[in-house]
């Protein structure tokens, strides 16, 4: 798996409404910049992919300074977007709030996904444009759908077992083995330590509900 090959630049944010008082970052947007290049965990479909994308993210800051309400504005629809928001909701309590502040105020914060472009050139061959690949990434989802529904199914005593052998094929054809496995517990563990504990027990969900016992002991010490 190519691990890095992202640079995450977040472009300022601004409220929807002028004439409030705006939130500010503990610290300043350097270290709102900081905060979220450590915290990025790079998307496995995008980075395979050297997709370049800004994310405008849109959510409220209540008065103790926590983030609610953060959903994409603008994005691609693939998992940039997912991951966007997901290290925006980090933020929550690292906002400083001024008095007077009303939270009917919404930010945006853009962060842009850069590809590195000299790894991304020993990679040119077969690229996808970003329509290519987000009509690739929704194939991608509807089939891997097919497979954890399989086994939801299945452990739950209702898969028809005549389909095993196609969830196998899919299985392969989707690259969903035990490589991917150990690098969803890695990803879902860095998440855990990053407070992220909703991201991570859907992480190992996802290892359980592609065929693998992986993650069981993560998902009954922390996700039950």
């Amino acid at each position: 798996m190519l691990k890095v090959l992202f640079t995450i630049i977040t472009a300022g944010f601004c409220g929807l409404f002028s004439g409030y008082a705006q939130p500010t970052f503990k610290g300043g947007a350097a270290a709102l910049d900081n905060f979220i290049a450590a915290n990025i965990i790079y998307p496995e479909f995008s980075s395979q992919n050297c997709i370049a994308a800004t994310i405008q993210v849109s959510f409220s800051i209540d008065k103790a300074g926590g983030v609610t309400d953060a959903q994409v504005q603008q994005g691609p629809g693939i998992d940039l977007d997912e991951e966007a928001v997901r290290v925006v909701k980090l933020t929550s309590g690292k906002w400083e709030v001024p008095a007077g502040y009303t939270n009917a105020v919404r930010v945006v914060l853009p962060i842009r996904f850069r590809p590195d472009y000299i790894k991304c050139q020993k990679r040119t061959e077969g690229m996808m444009s970003m329509q290519e690949a987000i009509i690739a990434y929704q194939k991608r989802q509807e089939l891997e759908n097919a497979v954890t529904n399989y086994y939801i199914n299945k452990y739950a005593g209702k898969a028809p077992t005549q389909k095993e052998s196609t969830i196998e094929a899919l299985k392969t054809e989707l690259g969903i083995n035990e490589d991917l496995w150990k690098d969803l517990l890695e990803q879902a563990n860095q998440k855990l330590k990053q407070g992220d504990k909703e991201g991570a027990c859907k992480d190992w969900n996802f290892v359980k509900n592609t065929g693998s016992n992986m993650a069981d002991s993560y998902l009954a010490k922390h996700c039950q």
